[in-house]
């Protein structure tokens, strides 16, 4: 009997926890004058012109833009995150440098550092080198190993790595590039697809940065797109805001699922912990 009554619980606050997607999914379904006027989120009546209104895109714009430019915003900003923070992990690790405690301290420094305090002094470079407008100051600090958390959590997983790999690679002529990219990056990939589903979450998740330095709707992400859906001078269209909502996140939900069993590898053996 307890262990039903633990089960009821559990399924209870289970359903409690994804009902708001449920009642998003099912309001991108409904009429537009039943969307908050039904609280249940299976819709009685079915109507799925929010998602042919949504796809058509607003202010000229298709929406399938937007989800293509998330796309290459994300991709861009992985493959950044992957190379550089995965070399900075590495040499923490691994090399011996010059003020290596130095900068030890203040790449843990930078974690704790809110976003906030550098967005403006980051707009003020990016806007005199001309590059307000597009995603150049979205991807570039990507490659330049400023995102602390991704450093210090494959800093961790390399750390478990025996160092004696290295030594005995080392005996047998292998130089430092090739230890890098023949025993470390191989063994590290866990900790690399964590550092990929994250920083691509983010970035798909990002509204702030990209309303900051993107102000033209042909170069607007999703999060960007969906806002244009919204007006607070005149009438909102919900229906299509949700039907297009539901659509982004099909891909987060097919990286995270595709990679999850890398990412709780990646997690537990990095010494990130809850």
């Amino acid at each position: 009997m307890k262990k039903i009554i633990r089960h009821a619980i559990i399924l209870t606050i289970g359903f409690i926890m994804i009902y708001p997607v449920l009642w998003l999914v099912g309001s991108s379904l409904k009429p537009a004058h039943m969307i908050f006027s039904e609280i249940w989120f299976i819709p009685s009546k079915f109507d799925f012109s929010h998602y042919v209104q949504g796809i058509a895109g607003v202010q000229g714009t298709p929406f399938m833009r937007f989800i293509v430019n998330s796309i290459v915003l994300s991709l861009l900003a992985v493959l950044g995150n992957v190379i550089s923070c995965t070399m900075a992990a590495y040499a923490f690790a691994r090399l011996k440098f010059r003020m290596k405690t130095i900068a030890f301290a203040l790449m843990l420094m930078s974690v704790m550092l809110p976003v906030n305090v550098v967005l403006i002094p980051r707009y003020i470079v990016f806007n005199n080198f001309g590059m307000i407008g597009s995603i150049l100051p979205l991807v570039i600090p990507k490659f330049l190993a400023t995102d602390g958390f991704f450093i210090f959590l494959i800093l961790q997983f390399i750390r478990g790595i025996p160092t004696s790999l290295d030594e005995a690679a080392t005996i047998d002529g292998c130089s430092v590039k090739t230890v890098f990219s023949n025993i470390i990056l191989p063994l590290a990939t866990p900790a690399l697809i964590t550092t990929a589903i994250f920083t691509f979450l983010w970035t798909w998740d990002d509204f702030l940065s990209q309303m900051v330095y993107l102000n033209k709707p042909v170069n607007f992400t999703v999060q960007l797109g969906l806002r244009l859906f919204l007006d607070s001078s005149s009438k909102s269209d919900w229906g299509a805001t949700f039907a297009m909502s539901v659509l982004s996140l099909i891909p987060s939900l097919i990286v995270f699922g595709a990679l999850q069993k890398y990412f709780v590898q990646g997690i537990a053996s990095s010494g990130i912990k809850g």
